[in-house]
């Protein structure tokens, strides 16, 4: 089996794919965010014996030194750390070009240099922007709609061109909308999930009618796993996508009839993004992905959902509830 590294590991995807690897047998590192606090984020959820069977690796993605240090001895990397909120990245803009422009980056060198055997670049279905047609394949035009999605786009050319250039073995994988346990709250399926379990009569939401093709996270996980076993993804850019939508407003009434059916949706100004900013139509095309590797996705939307809930009920007091977190 492999020596994998995974960075970003500490968080939502990277947590669930740490775990996966571990379950399939691989060696894993996992790179988590350096703080004084001794924390691994989500790693610190998972059971001893998963643990015991991954090497924590703390340092900083924009560092270079730390990043090399990480993927010496690594037959593979997968690339996952990166800033991911929107509407943070609307007034931290810098922190996003460091983060996932030069982490990427960083990664990048230190796999040239160490001859790295294969290197998965995370990338996003916000790349597109706004569908202009569907469903949308790897062929879409790229549209920088918000700071987060410019700096991945950057970090997805940044990527092809070190394929192009040194003839190194990366791919870039392309999940549309993750959702699941361990989710941050920023994220639209744990926000109207955490409110209604808590108790609100009225949940908050940005607007309703933008359309998003979720994957529950277990299925974006094996995702990256399959895509990592066939050489011949290699060179490519690859959706892992359901292809189908459902508008965050349907989305919205849907949860609200499993656990509350008394709570009405309200408009909350501050959660809207700007017009022009505003991905109103994500529906990823999976053709591609189904054709070069074994992947299909195991979980509905409703089986997903219901593991979803049940995370949230058991964990409900690690989420700040009364704040809009962005």
């Amino acid at each position: 089996m492999s020596k994998i590294l995974v960075t970003g590991a500490d968080g939502f995807i990277g947590s669930h794919l740490t775990e996966e690897l571990v379950r399939q047998g691989h060696s894993v590192r996992a790179f988590a965010y350096y703080n004084s606090f001794n924390t691994w984020g989500w790693l610190d959820t998972l059971s001893s014996e998963i643990m015991q069977e991954v090497e924590v690796f703390t340092g900083d993605i924009r560092d270079p030194h730390g990043v090399k240090e990480s993927m010496k001895g690594m037959d593979e990397v997968y690339h996952l750390a990166a800033l991911i909120a929107i509407p943070f990245s609307y007034h931290s803009p810098d922190t996003y070009v460091d983060t996932n422009i030069k982490g990427t980056l960083n990664v990048l060198q230190a796999a040239r240099e160490l001859d790295t055997s294969r290197l998965l670049v995370t990338s996003t279905s916000e790349v597109y922007g706004t569908a202009q047609y569907v469903p949308i394949d790897e062929s879409h035009p790229y549209q920088g709609q918000s700071p987060y999605s410019a700096t991945k786009i950057g970090a997805d050319r940044l990527a092809e061109s070190f394929y192009r250039s040194f003839n190194m073995p990366i791919t870039i994988v392309r999940p549309f909308n993750t959702y699941g346990p361990r989710q941050s709250a920023r994220a639209v399926i744990p926000t109207i999930i955490t409110q209604l379990l808590a108790g609100k009569e009225e949940i908050k939401l940005g607007s309703l009618t933008p359309t998003r093709d979720f994957n529950y996270v277990k299925d974006t996980a094996n995702g990256f796993i399959e895509i990592a076993k066939k050489q011949h993804t290699i060179g490519e850019e690859i959706n892992i996508a359901t292809q189908q939508e459902i508008s965050i407003g349907q989305l919205a009434e849907e949860l609200i009839k499993q656990i509350n059916p008394n709570a009405k949706i309200i408009s909350d100004e501050q959660r809207l993004r700007p017009e022009k900013s505003e991905v109103n139509r994500l529906l990823g095309a999976n053709k591609k992905i189904m054709k070069l590797t074994d992947w299909k996705p195991n979980y509905t939307f409703e089986e997903g959902l219901a593991e979803t809930i049940e995370f949230f009920k058991k964990n409900l007091d690690q989420y700040k509830i009364d704040i809009y977190n962005i």
